[in-house]
């Protein structure tokens, strides 16, 4: 539940890390370019970490 977000961010990329969807609100206060800077830097990190564990899970 993100009900205490400052920011509600989705991001979807690929394997090879290309962006296919980037969403991103302000639940309350606008957000700068630094902080969205930051935070597709953190779903990119989870996005590579999720993929190495599917990879994981598949064998693969």
């Amino acid at each position: 539940d993100d009900v205490r977000a400052d920011t509600d961010m989705n991001v979807v990329m690929t394997g090879d890390g290309r962006f296919i969807e980037v969403q991103g609100t302000a639940e309350g206060e606008p957000f700068d370019r630094a902080l969205l800077d930051q935070l597709l830097a953190l779903a990119a990190r989870g996005c590579v970490d999720l993929t190495k564990l599917q990879q994981a899970a598949l064998g693969t």
